[in-house]
């Protein structure tokens, strides 16, 4: 309905009809890194690229993540469908790169279903649904990782290396920062995130130190 005002939305059913449905993994393992911004995601992933010989994807796809900003100030419903078929697009690169390496993944569906309950939801964290309820749960029709890592840092610290960063924030970084509540939510909707779960890993150390918990947990979940 939205691709008469929003002529790339029309671009994007476009490239998500285009794709196989059920889409099925190769026999290399997928490695999803979720977590905020600043939690140290784009040097891990690279550098576990660099270490397994890996492809390395990243959410939303290239081939839509140019109309990123245009989406980002629509509605959060549109802005959500957004996102969410930009990890069906993606699935799509999953199980081609996984046939024939390695795959690690920069958010997943994970990011899209923790920041849309955070937002639906106001106030603290008990006021998310329950532990095991069904929005927690991976998509049937998805293509499943084999394992997802959950990098944190202390609020503190992630502030920090974002003004070292010294980027534009987007809408939601904003928020994270001004309302700890939001980041609440998120980061709990991420823990109860199932089948998946996330494995969470402590990114507050040294490179050289996530690096090495982040490869002995691949190691450990996934045939290398």
């Amino acid at each position: 309905q939205c691709a008469a005002r929003i002529p790339e939305a029309g671009a994007v059913l476009d490239l998500l009809e285009n794709c196989p449905e059920r889409q099925k993994k190769g026999g290399f393992p997928v490695v999803v890194f979720e977590g905020l911004d600043a939690t140290g995601k784009t040097t891990v992933t690279q550098a576990v690229k660099d270490t397994l010989n890996a492809v390395l994807l990243r959410s939303p796809p290239p081939c839509i993540s140019q109309w990123r900003t245009i989406f980002d100030d629509q509605p959060a419903p549109i802005k959500r469908a957004f996102y969410a078929a930009g990890n069906y697009i993606l699935a799509s690169e999953i199980a081609k790169a996984s046939t024939q390496a390695p795959v690690i993944v920069d958010r997943y569906w994970h990011s899209t279903a923790a920041y849309t309950i955070a937002t639906e939801v106001n106030g603290k964290v008990q006021d998310l649904p329950p532990a095991r309820d069904e929005v927690y749960q991976w998509p049937e029709d998805l293509l499943k990782p084999d394992l997802v890592l959950l990098l944190t840092v202390d609020p503190e610290e992630r502030v920090r290396r974002l003004q070292c960063r010294g980027l534009e924030k987007t809408k939601e970084e904003a928020e994270l920062e001004s309302n700890s509540l939001f980041r609440q939510r998120v980061e709990e909707s991420y823990r109860r995130m199932v089948n998946p779960a996330c494995q969470e890993v402590d990114a507050s150390h040294s490179k050289e130190e996530v690096l090495k918990t982040v490869l002995q947990l691949i190691k450990k979940h996934c045939a290398l």
